[in-house]
């Protein structure tokens, strides 16, 4: 089969290297003089460190010669600029499939990725013409590239491009699980950004282990209630994009929004941490956007609401973690 990755950062980097083990792959990047330095090495230093592209994986800057001969489009733009690719691909093709791996909520309507998708590409439960999807789950680049196990769960529009997507991914060390819930698989994506975030915060200030899994439960139970609230599938977040996905970001190594929260609780002030880190970290820009949507559907975050006060209205991170202390006794569910 014929792959267009579009978006060579790490994750759409490790996508390519381990789809290609199999397929045909293009790989896609906006900036010129990235794509000419990969084709000379054929690796991606900037973002992925030396490891060599498998000989069925092609380099390209040109969006219509990228797709030209697609059979499927995997997407691994930001959140940020995942609307204006969706726009111009619907321009000049409207029947291949697209499957997504970005995260967050987009900046300023609060959209989930499947909602710009709908938005964009319309509702395929009217329009045939176009199917899509989400991969998400418990993943870093620096270890699917590594050939180390990796599963996560694809949830599409279409049972048949659920199975034809699962083919790309289900092999080598990558596992792949089917799921028909959009919703909660974008939600459970997204949200976890925010709640590493207060994790980082958490082991950032010394509060330890127990803090640490405090704050992931109850994380978990404000990312279920956001997403039922949408019409996802509580059991969705028992998953590996929910759960999972969840543990993994506020805990591994490799979390560049862990990373954001750890930096804040030593001073760093935000600006100089991103510019650091080199990455997009979703969980940032998503926080706000959360908590106006959360609002809208009446519902208790206080986690995500402590971590946007500390990212985007200068409360102190020590500050944070005592008022959410001393809220007042609730019933645990």
């Amino acid at each position: 089969m014929n792959v267009c990755v579009l978006g060579a950062g790490a994750w759409g980097t490790a996508l390519a290297i381990h789809i290609a083990k199999k397929h045909n792959v293009i790989l896609w990047a906006r900036d010129s003089s990235h794509v000419s330095g990969m084709e000379k090495s054929r690796a991606n230093p900037l973002y992925l460190g030396d490891f060599t592209f498998p000989k069925n994986l092609s380099l390209e800057n040109n969006l219509d010669l990228a797709i030209e001969s697609a059979e499927i489009i995997i997407s691994v733009v930001p959140t940020s600029g995942f609307r204006s690719i969706l726009d111009y691909i619907q321009k000049i093709n409207k029947e291949i499939p697209i499957i997504w791996a970005n995260k967050g909520l987009e900046k300023g309507t609060a959209n989930l990725p499947h909602e710009v998708a709908i938005d964009v590409l319309g509702d395929s439960n009217t329009n045939n013409d176009r199917h899509f999807g989400v991969i998400s789950g418990p993943s870093f680049a620096a270890e699917l590239v590594r050939s180390l196990p990796t599963a996560v769960t694809i949830a599409s529009t279409n049972d048949r491009l659920s199975s034809i997507a699962a083919t790309l991914f289900h092999h080598s060390n990558m596992r792949i699980y089917t799921s028909n819930d959009l919703v909660g698989v974008s939600v459970g994506g997204a949200l976890k950004n925010v709640i590493a975030i207060a994790s980082g915060i958490s082991d950032g200030m010394g509060f330890g282990n127990n803090a640490r899994a405090a704050l992931i439960t109850r994380g978990l139970t404000e990312i279920s209630r956001f997403g039922v609230a949408l019409g996802a599938k509580p059991e969705t977040f028992n998953g590996l994009a929910g759960a999972g996905d969840l543990v993994l970001t506020c805990t591994g190594e490799y979390s560049r929004n862990r990373e954001v929260g750890v930096r804040l609780a030593k001073g760093q002030a935000l600006e100089e941490i991103l510019n650091g880190l080199g990455h997009v970290a979703e969980g940032v820009f998503t926080a706000a956007e959360v908590i106006g949507r959360s609002k809208q559907l009446g519902i208790e975050m206080p986690i995500t609401q402590e971590v946007n006060a500390v990212i985007h209205k200068g409360k102190s991170p020590r500050e944070a973690v005592l008022d959410l202390l001393g809220r007042s006794i609730k019933q645990e569910n």
